[in-house]
């Protein structure tokens, strides 16, 4: 009888200590939201940018592939086509294509310094030309201004330098950084 009686007695909470275990759990939930979403929107600027990366790195190849001249033209946003400047049999017109929506969020803003990037039959940049003084084209992946401040945005550029190397870096890394632009 003894044994049965401890069992009763220490099994389960009290309404208060539920109560208060909620409450704690609904601050810690508040306190980090903001945070959470300023992460969610650097994701997805991220995945823009990766993205940006990869498109021009496949225009790259196929031009290499197909021995002819590809191009990365931007859509609006974050969207870009891949597909040959000249269309034949053996290279189409779109090879790949991603979409705003995939992954990014309308919110992402993409500034290129040219519509399309061109790669030749070499794998080299053919255009644009860069502008006198640089030796490559960039294109700046950020989030508008009145989604989130600037000063907590991780603002990214995607470069492509004249022989065709494409490379992701941050605007606002310190010089001594090898993510720094």
């Amino acid at each position: 009888m003894l044994r049965i009686q401890n069992l009763k007695a220490s099994g389960g909470f009290t309404l208060i200590e539920l109560m208060i275990g909620l409450v704690i759990v609904a601050i810690v939930l508040a306190m980090g939201m903001p945070s959470y979403s300023t992460w969610i929107l650097n994701a997805k600027l991220r995945t823009a940018a990766e993205s940006i990366q990869t498109g021009l790195q496949l225009a790259r190849s196929e031009a290499v592939s197909r021995n002819a001249a590809v191009s990365l033209t931007m859509g609006s946003g974050s969207s870009w086509v891949v597909g040959c400047v000249v269309v034949t049999a053996t290279c189409p017109t779109s090879i790949q294509s991603r979409a705003t929506g995939e992954g990014s969020s309308s919110a992402v803003t993409v500034s290129p310094a040219a519509a399309a990037v061109t790669f030749d039959n070499l794998g080299r940049m053919s255009s644009p030309v860069p502008a006198a003084g640089t030796t490559f084209t960039q294109i700046n992946v950020g989030l508008d201004p009145a989604v989130l401040a600037a000063s907590k945005v991780r603002n990214l550029n995607v470069t492509v330098g004249v022989g065709g190397n494409v490379r992701l870096c941050d605007p606002h890394a310190s010089s001594t950084d090898p993510r720094a632009c």
